[in-house]
């Protein structure tokens, strides 16, 4: 058993601006995807420039954000949004949704398809593997809130959060668990797929059915959202339900008849 050491929230304090972890953790994020979409465009024959990555994640960042708080109100909270749509804005109260900042970049990456004329799936195929060390990053910055934590557990390595809707009992650290699965091993998982010719939107799809699958596994040791609590037969999550389609969107990238032109991601 581990005791959350109850980080403070604010990393930098710089006289009146303050830096919080979370916020830190997502401009780590973005860092990393513009590094590695930095280091994807010198590959021989990428197709891509370096000022075409940097507009890349300058647009991702906006789907992101946006895609993200909408998502969170949409999905997970949507009566605080019909009682006060300015509850939108509101961001530094929390509340990002993963969906939600997926549909985000997809309207983003269509639009840079449509600039570029690289297609939709030049474009998704590029950008897949520079998300999964964002999500890594985001999931850290989850446990050192101390939010987002799972059930209650007998195992070793579980966590006693300082919060005290936690119990004060030791619970799954659920958002390690994330930043396992979603963060480090699926970037493992796309970044060496990828690495080889494939079909337009194979990529994506490996990209797609991983994420679904381990964010579905993981929901059944963190605990829903309270304001929602298990949706679907007593046990099912709006993070599993949004999840399900997310999976088989990936299977049928995979699984659809390739088209004729294969192209590297």
């Amino acid at each position: 058993m581990f005791v959350h050491p109850q980080f403070d929230p604010v990393a930098v304090s710089l006289g009146p601006v303050s830096v919080r972890w979370y916020g830190l953790m997502y401009l780590i994020g973005f860092a990393a995807a513009w590094l590695l979409g930095r280091l994807r465009a010198a590959r021989p024959g990428s197709g891509w420039t370096p000022p075409e990555v940097d507009d890349l994640i300058t647009y991702t960042v906006l789907g992101v954000v946006a895609g993200g708080r909408v998502g969170y109100m949409l999905f997970y909270d949507l009566p605080a949004l019909v009682a006060n749509p300015l509850s939108l804005f509101m961001v530094w109260q929390g509340g990002m949704s993963f969906h939600g900042g997926f549909l985000g970049v997809a309207a983003v990456v269509w639009l840079v398809g449509r600039k570029t004329g690289k297609g939709f799936w030049g474009v998704a195929d590029f950008t897949v593997p520079l998300v999964p060390l964002g999500i890594l990053a985001g999931r850290i910055g989850n446990f050192i809130n101390g939010e987002l934590w799972g059930k209650a557990t007998a195992l070793p390595w579980g966590v006693v959060f300082a919060d005290p809707r936690a119990g004060g009992v030791p619970r799954h650290p659920s958002q390690l668990y994330e930043a396992f699965l979603e963060g480090a091993a699926l970037f493992l998982i796309v970044w060496l797929y990828s690495s080889k010719k494939r079909q337009p939107g194979a990529v994506t799809g490996v990209f797609s059915l991983f994420y679904g699958l381990f964010r579905f596994a993981v929901e059944f040791v963190r605990l829903p959202d309270p304001q929602l609590g298990y949706l679907a037969f007593g046990w099912l999550t709006m993070g599993q339900l949004l999840s399900l389609p997310v999976i088989v969107f990936g299977l049928w990238l995979l699984l659809r008849p390739a088209p004729k032109r294969a192209s590297r991601a």
